[in-house]
């Protein structure tokens, strides 16, 4: 028992031993050093020159299956949706391709910008999608699925043509026809190397002054009585992508020097009581990703479920079917993937819905 009991504290002595060594240098006794393999988890980004970048490749036509499964739903069929984020093709034509500059670019008449519009290389694209898609599910497409992505909105932009295979060997090929390659600007003193023919004089003169300083302006705005809360309550019109966040007009205009705490105590109309079967429904929404494009009661890129509860009321069948299969046009053009999920929580839901959808 003492050799086993001598083992263990020796043992001991060599992890904490092995532990010490490994503190910062910089902080002693606080954490320790990273390792390279947790390093290499967070070091994921993909610079213009292609640093970075993971050796793979995909094809448009992959690229295709992965944007109708996991990203028309948000972006469109064919990248042009802009009712959740601006869209990602068109605006674009083969002379911006020979040029390197978009022409619409130019014109204060043209609508809206899309992404292959102002994106000058295609290693932001390949690197935003990898970090940040699928909105709902970060970081889960793999590195194949990742380049056919990419293939495919550049695809959409007839930048390469429909049986192209991106990879880390023609990437760079790719990056000579990008259409706004030759709208960028690296002379800014912003990037501390020279591998983008920057300079290192900085574009501006400034100096630090710090006085005679005016004072900081204070913006504010408020709505009459009269038209306060006269459609609805602005807060649950307001989309939640963005910073910007409605005025929650059931409540009264906060009073000048009333702190946002003390407004939003403010008594209001009690809350009808939400009913258990309700609560058990939201949270199995939320647990499946539904609440991502859909509220309950307003739209966000599908439906409300309240407007579905009312076109489809009392038909548990077809919401089921619905919520199994998947679809497009009975609300509009953006598809809805079919749905893998458990039978029983698909039924639970589609019966809370042809029965109302209240909260």
């Amino acid at each position: 028992m003492s050799k086993f009991r001598d083992a263990v504290l020796a043992l001991v002595c060599l992890v904490a031993a092995g532990l010490a060594s490994a503190q910062s240098t910089k902080f002693p006794g606080v954490g320790r050093e990273a390792t390279a393999k947790e390093v290499a988890k967070w070091d994921i980004d993909v610079r213009p020159d292609f640093k970075g970048l993971p050796a793979g490749s995909g094809s448009v036509a992959k690229g295709q299956d992965v944007w109708e499964a996991k990203c028309a739903h948000c972006h469109g069929v064919f990248g042009e949706s802009n009712e959740v984020f601006s869209p990602i093709v068109g605006g674009t034509t083969a002379e911006d391709i020979k040029t390197g500059r978009v022409a619409n670019l130019q014109r204060a008449d043209y609508p809206g910008r899309t992404t292959l519009m102002k994106v000058p290389t295609v290693s932001t694209l390949w690197d935003y999608v990898n970090r940040a898609m699928p909105w709902t599910n970060p970081k889960t497409l793999t590195t194949e699925e990742v380049y056919a992505v990419t293939a495919f909105m550049l695809n959409l932009g007839n930048i390469v043509p429909d049986n192209f295979v991106l990879s880390d060997k023609n990437i760079a090929e790719v990056q000579a026809r990008m259409p706004n390659r030759n709208g960028m600007t690296t002379a800014h003193a912003m990037w501390p190397g020279n591998e983008f023919g920057g300079v290192k004089k900085p574009d501006t003169n400034n100096k630090i002054c710090m006085k005679d300083c005016t004072p900081e302006p204070k913006v504010a705005s408020f709505l009459p009585d009269f038209a306060r809360n006269a459609h609805g309550n602005l807060q649950e019109q307001t989309r939640i992508v963005g910073p910007q966040r409605g005025a929650d007009t059931t409540r009264p205009e906060p009073k000048a020097g009333t702190s946002a705490a003390a407004a939003a105590a403010a008594p209001v109309a009690a809350a009808k009581p939400e009913k258990n079967e309700s609560k058990a429904v939201i949270a199995l929404l939320n647990k499946h990703s539904c609440t991502a494009c859909h509220g309950v009661d307003k739209k966000i890129v599908g439906p409300g479920f309240n407007e579905i509860a009312k076109k489809q009321a009392g038909k548990t069948d077809y919401i089921l079917s619905k919520i199994k299969a998947g679809g497009v046009g009975v609300y509009g053009q953006i598809p809805m993937p079919a749905q893998n999920l458990p039978d029983a929580d698909a039924k639970q839901m589609a019966e809370w819905i042809s029965k109302g959808a209240s909260k």
